[in-house]
């Protein structure tokens, strides 16, 4: 079914008061005589009518009716939305906004060429003009102009082909790309042409090859699960490869723009990188936090590298918006050391069993995946802890004492250490020193919890 509408103002034409129909007769000038068509509009099978009119109390006075009449002249243009045209499916798919569609159809409209200007009259105030345009100049003239476009869309879709077929995705997207941005005034018809020998809808079939491009991308990665252990560093090489399956076949895609992300101890790692000429590349992931929510690298065709940065990305945008993008999901599989823990604590020279920090370095250290064990044998590192407070003095009925606290990792096998920190002269008050100690001792475990899992994770790499 198709869908008439009234073409709204051509951008190019827009000015002071653009696009707007008289529909009010200034007073007449006794002392001039108005001609006709200033009181009422002409009416033609033959032409297209355009009436505009300018105070004289405004700058740029003729460029200014002129305008108006042309815009006058261009809403009169009616122009088809076709039914399984472009435009008309991807409006009904939403995928246009109704102030973009309004725009993908005025732009529908070719600008005006072929008009002649009919008469001109003015009195002290006012300037009007009287333009018209031939309906059959009109209709040559597009013809002419969309038979260009229809050469230049099918040129760039050939050329489009010959790049896919050596394994340029890159330049055959960009190609196909702008034949259809060739097209663009055209998105609302599904005129028939003759294209590789077979007869197709151009502006479908060109939006077709542009889906296809994509949908076809297949990316790898291997291995297909990372594991990260203390045996490797928590640090592994992924391999990824990118071909286009194509007649049953795969082809390798040089230099394809990729999109890979995992998260990292200091916040999400994102990279881009392009493929070989083989269509590989190779990425390390590393420092990967193992509390994230998400443990997993994604890798996934960076669109908008394949777009040009000259293209209108509001067209482009509406376009691509609805293609597939091909991406690849990696766990990640974090195996954190086996930990034998040793700590010695005292609180002013008496020793803490539960109370102090030990009980919290443990505890914080099973939540993030690490796992203690009761012997050394079976331990892939060492955890020496030490805490201790000691008195700072009285004044006015309150205690002072101060937190000395201190830990390393060690590798069992090596003996040297992995990583090491601590917090000296954390202060604490309480009503009495045993008090102030373990107040001093509370405030130091914030500090250890923030940096004792990042430290050692870093460490790693």
């Amino acid at each position: 079914m198709n869908t008439l509408f009234r073409c709204l103002p051509f951008a190019l034409l827009l000015a002071c008061g653009g696009g707007k129909k008289v529909v009010e007769t200034p007073a007449q000038d006794p002392a001039v005589q108005r001609p006709a068509w200033v009181g009422a509009r002409p009416q033609s099978d033959a032409y297209y009518i355009g009436i505009g009119m300018a105070n004289k109390n405004r700058p740029e006075v003729l460029e200014t009716a002129k305008k108006n009449a042309l815009n006058d002249l261009a809403s009169e243009i009616s122009v088809k939305v076709e039914s399984n045209s472009l435009l008309y499916t991807l409006d009904r798919k939403n995928q246009f906004d109704e102030t973009f569609t309004g725009t993908i159809r005025t732009s529908s409209n070719e600008q005006l060429e072929g008009f002649e200007l009919v008469e001109s009259w003015e009195n002290a105030s006012e300037y009007w003009t009287y333009y018209r345009l031939s309906k059959v100049e009109h209709a040559r003239l597009k013809n002419e102009k969309k038979a260009g476009a229809v050469r230049n869309a099918i040129d760039l879709h050939t050329r489009s082909r010959q790049s896919l077929g050596t394994g340029d995705l890159r330049a055959a997207f960009d190609q196909e790309l702008r034949a259809l941005l060739a097209m663009k005034e055209y998105w609302g018809e599904n005129d028939a042409v003759e294209m590789e020998g077979r007869q197709v809808q151009l502006v479908n079939e060109l939006y077709a090859g542009l889906q296809n491009l994509t949908t076809n991308v297949r990316l790898t990665v291997l291995p297909e699960r990372c594991e990260l252990s203390y045996a490797n560093g928590f640090k592994r090489e992924l391999l990824i490869g990118a071909a286009y399956a194509h007649g049953g076949g795969l082809r390798d895609l040089g230099q394809l723009p990729l999109f890979i992300v995992y998260p990292a101890t200091g916040g999400k790692v994102t990279e881009l990188k392009n493929t070989d000429a083989e269509g590989r590349a190779r990425t390390t992931v590393q420092r990967v936090d193992p509390g994230a929510k998400q443990l997993e690298v994604l890798v996934k065709l960076h669109l908008d590298e394949l777009v040009g940065r000259e293209m209108d990305r509001t067209l482009v945008n509406a376009l691509v918006g609805g293609l597939t993008v091909p991406e690849v999901h990696v766990p990640i599989d974090m195996r954190l050391p086996r930990v034998l823990l040793k700590v010695k604590e005292t609180n002013l020279g008496q020793p803490l069993a539960d109370a102090g920090v030990g009980l919290v370095v443990r505890e914080e250290l099973t939540s993030k995946g690490f796992r203690f064990v009761e012997r050394e044998a079976d331990a892939e590192l060492l955890l020496d802890l030490t805490s201790s407070t000691r008195q700072g003095g009285e004044a006015n009925g309150f205690y002072t004492a101060y937190a000395d606290v201190s830990y390393s990792f060690r590798d069992r096998k090596t003996q040297e250490v992995v990583f090491e920190g601590g917090k000296q002269g954390v202060k604490g008050v309480q009503l009495t020193y045993e008090k102030a100690g373990l107040e001093s001792l509370k405030k130091v475990i914030p500090d250890i919890r923030k940096e004792l899992v990042p430290g050692i994770m870093n460490a790693f790499n």
